[in-house]
């Protein structure tokens, strides 16, 4: 795709494109498995959907990086920190995909509701991942940092497709959903790659969902607070 014709896109448009194009990341362990949704109908509708109509603007947006899908949220529908129930509930939009719910997205959108709801959350951020897919070993979610040689055969793919994302106009300024091990990598990948200005690491959803649930509201409060401030 030539420059010009991507400098003509708006945000949500270069995000579509960028997934229409995605490819798998090679070398990892033999006992790895992807998630890609993103070649399935029904996802391709759901994304064209949603990025259609929250990111129809070229406006630049905020950039909140997760872990990497996991197998009931984005790996599932294509978006990130969306499952299939929040997506028929709160964004309206309809799918043949099972309705099973994720902690993380139950949070994020409870905190999404907080903020003023999707249509000025999505006006001002955009969710990614670390890595853009996820990983699935004997049927379990695994994180990216899970497994030593997973990493190290990441790092490459890791950093390409970060750099593609940030083209599309992203804030100097991102935060990582998650205070230990996803901000300690995202801080090496960004002294090395000046993505950012600043990451600013945030609770990770589902560590308040499982651990600190009578604390949510002051979570959900901190949070709004704290993305309000780079508005």
């Amino acid at each position: 795709m030539s420059s010009k014709l991507n400098n003509r896109m708006n945000f949500g448009q270069k995000v579509l494109s960028y997934y229409n194009t995605l490819q798998t990341p090679v070398g990892l362990p033999a006992d790895v498995e992807i998630l890609y949704p993103f070649d399935q109908p029904d996802v391709i509708r759901i994304m064209q959907e949603f990025y259609g109509q929250y990111y129809a603007s070229d406006k630049r947006r905020i950039f909140l990086i997760g872990i990497n899908p996991g197998r009931l949220g984005g790996g599932a529908t294509g978006i990130p920190f969306t499952d299939p129930v929040r997506l028929h509930q709160v964004l309206g939009i309809n799918t043949t995909l099972e309705p099973r719910q994720e902690l993380s997205s139950k949070f994020i959108y409870q905190m999404i509701e907080a903020f003023g709801g999707a249509l000025r959350f999505y006006d001002h951020f955009y969710f990614t991942s670390v890595s853009p897919v996820g990983f699935v070993k004997d049927g379990k979610n695994l994180n990216y940092y899970d497994i030593a040689a997973l990493e190290r055969a990441l790092e490459d793919y890791i950093v390409e497709e970060m750099r593609k994302q940030v083209a599309f106009g992203a804030h100097e300024i991102a935060f990582s959903l998650g205070k230990g091990q996803n901000i300690a990598y995202l801080k090496k990948l960004n002294k090395k790659c000046k993505f950012f200005k600043e990451i600013i690491p945030l609770p990770h959803p589902r560590w308040a969902m499982q651990y600190r649930l009578k604390q949510l509201d002051t979570i959900i409060d901190d949070y709004v607070t704290t993305l309000s401030s780079c508005l």
